[in-house]
């Protein structure tokens, strides 16, 4: 079992334990959470599997394992971060013009504006969500989804990279007809600036011969394409995730529709003076790599 030196009660050489860990469960891990004798090891570690594993913790409760694991080494429980991955021959190419176009917004604010576009859905009844309640919270009755059968409304919106002004538009159906429209809404948007750069994804509707035609009504607006499946480069993206954890996982407006896009509209409309507190949850203010293209070196 693995050791470490210990001295008056303080580990002095931490690297075996780190090394250790390095490596995932063991036998040792796979011994204290077994079910049956051909139980596999885990593949994670958990307060019970290192102090089954490091001598050095045996005797300690759970408590004390955590105390001296992040006391001692710093080592605490952390989300492991996501691979991402793109099929895309072009994502260095596309990537690097969505830097080179956030520089160029960061240096011409008063003559150059870019959003991120998307487009999500929302049903009438409720995500699925934790709650504080006394008991684990129930979809809604058979009675209830009867009365009100499950829909779909959609919304289109634009994510301003500078301000975190939030424009957007819904409807039961975003086709090419609604594309349109919401460039025509984006160019009234932005009446001072010289281009407006929209950030936007492969949908085929983007791509459309008629929205493409359309857009020439509108030359401010410049088009530019995310590498192929990389919704990680499109903030916007996180915008819908507080949305849906903010409003739509556990509402209780499944038998009132119109109440229900009301609230939607209410949340999104928020932002349409702007937000720094939108662009830091969104990643672009602080150290990401989007929001350092958008920040002018001294």
């Amino acid at each position: 079992m693995p050791t470490a030196a210990r001295a008056g009660g303080i580990f002095s050489d931490p690297q075996p334990i780190l090394d250790r860990l390095r490596q995932g469960p063991g036998e040792e891990a796979r011994r204290e959470m077994a079910v049956t004798d051909s139980t596999p090891p885990p593949s994670r570690w958990t307060l019970r599997t290192i102090r089954a594993t490091f001598e050095i913790f045996s005797g300690m409760t759970l408590g004390g394992v955590w105390r001296a694991l992040e006391g001692r080494f710093g080592i605490a429980l952390r989300s492991g971060a996501v691979q991402h991955y793109s099929p895309d021959p072009e994502y260095a190419i596309k990537y690097n013009n969505i830097v080179k176009c956030l520089n160029d917004v960061a240096a011409m604010t008063d003559r150059v504006a870019l959003v991120f576009l998307d487009e999500m859905g929302y049903t009438r009844w409720p995500e699925p969500g934790p709650d504080w309640v006394a008991t684990a919270p129930a979809p809604p009755p058979e009675t209830d989804r009867a009365a009100s059968p499950n829909r779909l409304w959609r919304i289109i919106g634009a994510l301003n990279a500078v301000t975190g002004r939030v424009d957007f538009l819904d409807a039961y159906i975003v086709g090419r007809a609604k594309v349109i429209q919401f460039y025509k809404q984006l160019d009234a948007a932005y009446p001072d600036v010289e281009r407006l750069l929209v950030v936007q994804d492969n949908w085929s509707i983007h791509t459309h011969e008629d929205v493409l035609s359309a857009l020439k009504r509108w030359p401010r607006i410049e088009p530019v394409w995310l590498p192929t499946y990389s919704p990680w480069l499109n903030p916007i993206e996180k915008l819908w995730r507080w949305l849906r954890q903010d409003v739509l996982k556990l509402h209780r407006l499944a038998g009132d529709w119109q109440s229900l896009r009301a609230r939607v509209n209410q949340f999104l409309g928020q932002f349409a003076g702007g937000s720094q507190d939108l662009l830091r949850y969104v990643g672009l203010k602080g150290k990401g790599k989007l929001a350092q293209a958008l920040q002018i070196p001294p």
